[in-house]
């Protein structure tokens, strides 16, 4: 991680600063116990720093117009487009008051609900805290009367959903924000029209700035993305070296699937540079930049374009600093993974390089219509990788053989997805303070994840995300097996975690009896699955 905040903070400098940086570098390797163990703990940003990023300090607000909210103070939080008062209305308008979608006085929805409320309270945050419970209780109401296509009752869920979301609330207020976004885009079959213009807008503010923010700020304080990280990198790492132990390979080339923006790759370079007894191993990374949806036809944009290009300088500036041999390919890929010609990458170098894929995050991208995935694992097993790493996350939201009309279907994704997000909304809230811009980035990123799940079609989805089970079945059928985690990288992994606040923990992965992995837990709730595989 150390590695990580080096390489993202590398500015110009003359070579005496460049040696003298190496030179420290080198004496601090020289002082590790377990040359084993790759992973590096990092030190806090700095503190001035940290104090203008959690109080919002001399920067602007980022992210503010990719929706319209026009405040983000407490006052609004609550009760927004709240009517006027009957004499309020009459001095000032003369129009008749339309009748309201909901009719306070009427109490029979609620108690259709049969909700449990604790008692009364004149705190105002016992009384956010009970209004996001009631939040929360009403999404799955509201789903299934959108299912059922029952009109009055979605009208009236709606509109108390309304009045309790809020994105600048607790966590299920914020829930209900961005989930009822998602069901209002399914009602009016918007779907894919809101999520390309939040996409749009989201990529209006991506500079390499707020992304190096945003991901160094995620791994200080999480180990959401870390984690697989620290799992792949320890089991490409010693793959590599038992290649070059039996066949004397000093060439290695890492095929990134990935939406890492690199944060993964400088421990790794920086284990290369210690391991080495005679000649440093030459490294090449290709890494793959393709289009957010399967169905574009237009190239990735430009800004993230420039993003990759500016962490590839980077990345070369850091592997010269480590002095390890180093070559950095970009290759930007318009639309779904499976119109990738992986054969004309030449990954093999003329075939003295030893080869490992890593997918971490992307291969949920990939449609399960169709059987594409099994499609898409056969390529990579043609190409007969030394391993192949897979992060994804933990949650079975594939159900797409029903089609968009399938109710049971849908309420099964969106049950699915309200449980997987408010974990990770909870760990948000956990982790950040509470005026964070990174933060708000990560909460409407997800935001866009949930209006992909529920108001896009399933063919079309990019966020169809499959449990470490089904992962495992498709991996078997494609002919790969299971390669376990070694002591020393399950080690370097729980070392991870005791970094992080408590509610983290790690346990195997069990698939029909066999390890397939290791998951990531947040409160005993596996959150993360990261695995190995060998052709």
């Amino acid at each position: 991680m150390d590695a990580v905040f080096r390489l993202f903070r590398l500015q110009t400098s003359d070579p005496q600063s460049c040696q003298n940086s190496s030179s420290k570098s080198s004496k601090a390797h020289s002082k590790q116990q377990h040359h084993h163990h790759y992973y590096i703990h990092t030190s806090c940003l700095h503190q001035q720093e940290q104090c203008q990023e959690e109080c919002g300090v001399g920067r602007c607000h980022l992210y503010m117009d990719e929706e319209d909210f026009s405040s983000s103070s407490s006052s609004s939080k609550h009760h927004r487009r709240r009517p006027l008062s009957a004499s309020a209305s009459a001095s000032t308008d003369t129009t008749p008051t339309p009748t309201p979608l909901f009719n306070p006085n009427d109490l029979s929805l609620l108690r259709d609900l049969s909700l449990d409320f604790s008692p009364a309270s004149s705190s105002s945050a016992n009384a956010s805290s009970a209004g996001g419970r009631l939040a929360s209780h009403l999404l799955p109401e509201c789903a299934r009367a959108v299912a059922e296509r029952d009109s009055q009752r979605v009208q009236q869920l709606m509109w108390m959903l309304n009045e309790l979301s809020t994105p600048y609330g607790d966590v299920d207020q914020k829930l209900a924000s961005y989930f009822l976004q998602g069901l209002f885009a399914r009602l009016t079959s918007s779907g894919p029209r809101t999520l390309l213009s939040l996409s749009a807008a989201s990529d209006h503010n991506c500079s390499f700035d707020s992304t190096r923010r945003t991901a160094l700020r995620f791994q200080e304080l999480s180990p959401w993305s870390s984690f697989g990280h620290v799992a792949a990198n320890g089991a490409i790492l010693e793959s590599f070296l038992q290649s070059s132990s039996s066949s004397r390979t000093q060439r290695f080339h890492i095929l990134d699937l990935s939406n890492t923006f690199c944060t993964q790759w400088p421990t790794l370079l920086e284990a290369l540079a210690t391991r080495s007894s005679d000649d440093t191993p030459h490294l090449s990374i290709t890494t793959v930049v393709s289009s957010p949806s399967s169905s574009s036809s237009s190239a990735p944009s430009s800004s993230m374009q420039r993003v990759m290009k500016e962490i590839g300088q980077r990345m070369e500036k850091f592997a010269r600093l480590m002095g390890v041999p180093f070559r950095f390919n970009v290759v930007n890929h318009p639309g779904n993974l499976l119109d990738l010609d992986l054969d004309r990458l030449d990954l093999r170098e003329g075939g003295a390089a030893a080869l490992a894929i890593n997918c971490v995050n992307t291969l949920h991208g990939v449609s399960p219509a169709g059987c594409r995935r099994d499609t898409l694992f056969a390529a990579f097993r043609r190409l007969q990788p030394r391993i192949l790493t897979i992060v994804e996350e933990e949650a079975e939201l594939d159900a797409a053989a029903g089609g968009e009309e399938d109710r049971d279907a849908f309420l099964k994704v969106f049950g699915e997805s309200l449980r997987f997000f408010s974990a990770y909304y909870e760990t948000l809230e956990e982790s950040f303070p509470r005026t964070s811009n990174e933060r708000l980035a990560l909460e409407r990123a997800a935001g866009r994840a949930v209006v992909d799940l529920v108001a896009c079609p399933a063919a079309e989805s990019t966020e169809r995300r499959d449990t470490a089970a089904g992962w495992s079945r498709r991996m078997q059928a494609a002919g790969f097996e299971s390669a376990q985690f070694s002591d020393d990288v399950a080690d370097d992994a729980r070392a991870l975690l005791r970094r992080y606040r408590k509610g983290w923990s790690m346990r195997v992965a069990e698939v029909a009896g066999r390890d397939a992995g290791i998951f990531l837990e947040w409160k005993e709730q596996p959150v993360v699955w990261a695995s190995a595989w060998k052709p």
